[in-house]
């Protein structure tokens, strides 16, 4: 989780600063450092005029540009007349531009990881066909709002659907007087999607937690020695009951094992046509020693490296609409708090495993995270300074470098807070298993 982590941060810090490096050095101005990490310094060289450095602190980055008001609270060189080299001595729409650099960077990475990533590997998943062929899955946090066993899913808040994720995707579950409209045995009804439904999703483990598509199995093989082989079990049979309870899916014939551990049971199954009866063990971890197939496979779909661009770029812009429709829904009280998570909750999102596809995946969801909190009209935050040079540009008058100041160290108590409010949430989350 660390590795990922530090590897994740370090790219898109890196990509950020060295974006507003590059706009500042294009116009001219002194860029004194470029740092990954914050201090105390690792290591670190300059180059011309550039000290490039490593922080211990792998929470962030920063740039420090001559003639700048920014979080090192330098001002000393304030006290003298404007240098030609400083960004206080040049025109506002070029210091507009060094302060967008590191978001339009950002913003670039997310989009090109999002292209890359649907290109290469395109898309898999379980259709709205197959959703409603088979049927679903109900687990807790699905039960919850009306879901059952065998529903099947016609639409979403009046529309149609195109994969089993869109169900659960954030801009369904933010939506306002949301439903689903569902067949039950021939009966179409709706469940609505309760206002803050989201806060039920604060986890990864939640989600797995709400419905899943319905899969039937066949038995491929009884293991050797195993109670079902005892019985006879073959490959071809396939499930049709369990003390008498009808088995649909994979996930029933589990639930039912489990239920039924370390008992016998009576398991009613088909082969070629005939359905036989036996009666058999469970073990006590709620298995018979059996494998199976599923007899569904999911959607494979591919994409040309133009249709990539369109479909990634979608997929890029979705991750900030959600994201911004979650911060305004957050203070109406509808989104919760405590769904705002610090590193831990960051590096729990990349998983104790390494792999390389979640590892870009999540990687360009957080540059296109980074791009829209940066934006956010907070002094010491990218969005703050540009806010400020807006009005310089509209107004023609610059706010004072005394205001810049104090602008400057309420952005920094603003940003600490939320920093310690959200390692706060992590660790109460670490805690309470949530």
């Amino acid at each position: 989780m660390v590795g990922q982590l530090l590897l994740g941060l370090s790219i898109l810090v890196g990509l950020h600063e060295g974006g507003h490096m590059l706009a500042a050095k294009l116009f001219g101005m002194r860029v004194e450092k470029f740092s990954i990490g914050f201090p105390p310094k690792i290591v670190g060289f300059k180059y011309g005029e550039t000290e490039y450095s490593l922080g211990a602190i792998p929470l962030g980055g920063f740039v420090k540009i001559s003639g700048m008001v920014d979080e090192s609270m330098d001002t000393e060189q304030l006290a003298s007349e404007p240098k030609p080299w400083e960004f206080r001595a040049k025109p506002a729409w070029q210091r507009l531009i060094v302060m967008l650099g590191g978001i339009i960077v950002n913003v670039l990475t997310g989009i090109i990881i999002f292209i890359a990533l649907t290109y290469d590997r395109g898309e898999t998943y379980f259709s709205r066909e197959q959703v409603i062929e088979h049927g679903i899955v109900a687990y807790e946090i699905g039960r919850q709002i009306g879901f059952q066993d065998g529903d099947k899913v016609l639409d979403v808040n009046g529309k149609s659907y195109e994969s089993l994720g869109d169900l659960s995707s954030g801009d369904v579950l933010l939506s306002e007087n949301g439903y689903y409209t569902v067949d039950r045995g021939g009966e179409i009804i709706k469940i609505e999607i309760p206002r803050g439904f989201i806060n039920s999703f604060s986890s990864q483990e939640s989600m797995s937690q709400f419905i899943d598509i319905g899969v039937p199995f066949v038995i491929v093989e009884a293991t050797k020695g195993s109670h079902a082989e005892k019985l006879g079990l073959q490959e071809g049979d396939k499930v049709l009951a369990v003390n008498g309870e009808t088995v649909r899916y994979f996930s029933d014939f589990q639930q039912k094992l489990a239920d039924n551990a370390s008992d016998q049971i009576d398991l009613t199954y088909e082969r070629n046509g005939q359905v036989k009866n036996g009666k058999l063990d469970v073990y006590e971890d709620g298995t018979i020693g059996v494998l199976v197939d599923p007899l569904i496979e999911p959607v494979r779909k591919s994409y040309t490296f133009e249709q990539s661009i369109v479909k990634g770029t979608e997929k890029a812009f979705s991750v900030v609409i959600v994201n911004a429709k979650a911060l305004g829904k957050m203070f109406t009280g509808e989104v919760s708090t405590k769904n705002v998570s610090g590193p831990i909750g960051m590096a729990k999102i990349y998983g104790s495993k390494w792999d390389w596809l979640k590892f870009w995946s999540i990687t360009g969801l957080i540059s296109m995270i980074l791009a829209f909190m940066n934006l956010l009209p907070i002094p010491a935050l990218d969005g703050g300074h540009v806010v400020f040079l807006l009005y310089e540009m509209v107004s023609g008058r610059s706010p004072s470098e005394k205001f810049l100041e104090n602008a400057q160290k309420v952005g920094m108590v603003l940003l600490l807070a939320l920093m310690v409010f959200a390692i706060g949430n992590d660790i109460l989350k670490l805690f309470t298993g949530s």
